[in-house]
């Protein structure tokens, strides 16, 4: 049988045909990169097939800081237009007052995902958005490339610059014009502070906050990680990199003019496509790390959930929806076709997953690495944090004052922002 074919089966036993006189128009709105928007279109015919239901999405720009200021704005207007909200893992602490609680509603479906990732979205003891991936970057690299200079996957930051520097020179001379030795997302926005959090946890340079609510990035090991990431810029890494979010990056790398790149796991099919420059060319390992004491590997976790507005017209269909997407089936359905990796624990055993996306397995590794944002000690204060954080970064990277300048700056910015508590 067909995947569409046996999920077409599946969505007809888990969700009752609805009345179709008396179906629901349902809204849910995402700003998904890359072919994510037409995977959840491919979801949505499935719901509607079965169900009756109608389902028009919303697109929103790429940039999550963007995405996440419209979102309030539409719900501080108790917008009923909008019924299905996809979220960003760490949205859930600000937004949680104006979504339903799905606690009793997915009682019979949390228990498959892994409790951390469930956890991350319960707020108050009200589960506030059910996941539908999980997320972290690794280091995208070119195999040929590097086979081709005899070197290795670098361990370091300090590794990848000389390697990516090396190539780019040796590939220049040799014709290659346009290529670059490292792409990332260097754009003022919500992306930077992920890279940044990155580059500073992995030279242990700490959170920006710790959990108890310490601001720790006023330091000199945070300093360093961002000085080096500002010699990168016009080196190794194009000066256009300071606008780049995750598709401009990506477009740099498919087309076969970066030998590094930082990205999520949303870049490995699409990079493996059969209209790609850099198919079976590319491997991926966990990110670098920094030097000097408590260095190491970092990767800032992501992954995205649904949530269902409050103002809603109707909850009932728009929950069902929600645990739809979120489902076993629908799961594996965008592992095979987007590369995004599974909330649901089960399917990183599955042997589909693991023949058509080999990596998804394997990214495992990536997640010992991960480090959270620091949006549960701040919590409603979360996006002033980071917001405060990505312009400080993007000075720096600008030239715009030195590291150590701006985050002695940024400490001060915190801590009045902090007031008398978090």
């Amino acid at each position: 049988m067909k995947l569409r074919s046996a999920l077409m089966a599946f969505g007809a036993g888990i969700v009752l045909m609805g009345n179709v006189a008396n179906a629901a128009n349902l809204s849910i709105v995402s700003g998904d990169t890359g072919n994510g928007l037409a995977v959840l279109r491919e979801q949505l015919d499935i719901f509607e097939k079965n169900t009756g239901n109608k389902v028009t999405i919303v697109p929103m720009p790429s940039s999550t800081s963007d995405q996440f200021g419209q979102y309030k704005l539409w719900l501080a207007a108790g917008n009923s237009d909008i019924d299905v909200y996809q979220t960003d893992v760490i949205w859930a602490p600000q937004l949680s007052d104006q979504l339903l609680d799905l606690t009793d509603a997915t009682k019979d479906v949390v228990g498959a995902h892994f409790p951390s990732i469930i956890e991350s979205q319960t707020v108050n003891g009200k589960l506030v958005a059910l996941p539908i991936f999980t997320d972290a970057p690794a280091l995208y690299y070119r195999k040929d490339l590097l086979e081709k200079y005899g070197k290795q996957p670098p361990k370091t930051w300090d590794e990848l610059a000389a390697t990516a520097k090396e190539i780019q020179d040796k590939e220049r001379e040799a014709g290659n014009k346009d290529i670059w030795g490292f792409v990332w997302q260097g754009n003022s926005y919500e992306g930077l502070t992920c890279n940044a959090l990155e580059w500073v946890k992995s030279n242990g340079g700490g959170q920006i906050i710790e959990a108890d609510g310490e601001i720790s990035i006023n330091n000199p090991q945070a300093a360093a990680a961002i000085d080096r990431a500002k010699g990168w810029v016009n080196t190794i890494s194009p000066p256009g990199v300071l606008a780049y979010q995750e598709e401009e990056a990506r477009g740099v790398w498919q087309t076969g003019n970066a030998v590094f790149m930082r990205n999520w796991p949303y870049a490995y099919g699409l990079g493996n496509g059969a209209d790609s420059a850099v198919k079976d060319k590319f491997d991926v390992v966990p990110l670098p790390a920094g030097s000097g004491e408590g260095a190491k590997s970092a990767a800032t976790l992501g992954g995205w959930n649904l949530a269902v507005s409050k103002y809603t017209k109707n909850p009932k269909e728009a929950i069902e929806l929600v645990k739809f997407i979120a489902s076993p089936e629908m799961q594996k359905l965008k592992a095979l076709k987007a590369s995004n990796l599974p909330t649901i624990q089960a399917l990183y055993d599955d042997a589909d997953i693991a023949k058509e996306q080999s990596i998804i397995p394997r990214w495992k590794e990536v997640f010992q690495n991960a480090v959270p944002r620091p949006s549960a000690p701040a919590k409603v204060k979360y996006n002033e944090v980071s917001s405060n954080f990505w312009t400080a970064t993007h000075d720096t990277l600008s030239g715009n004052g030195s590291a150590a300048d701006n985050l002695e700056q940024l400490e001060a910015k915190l801590t009045k922002l902090k007031g008398g508590g978090w």
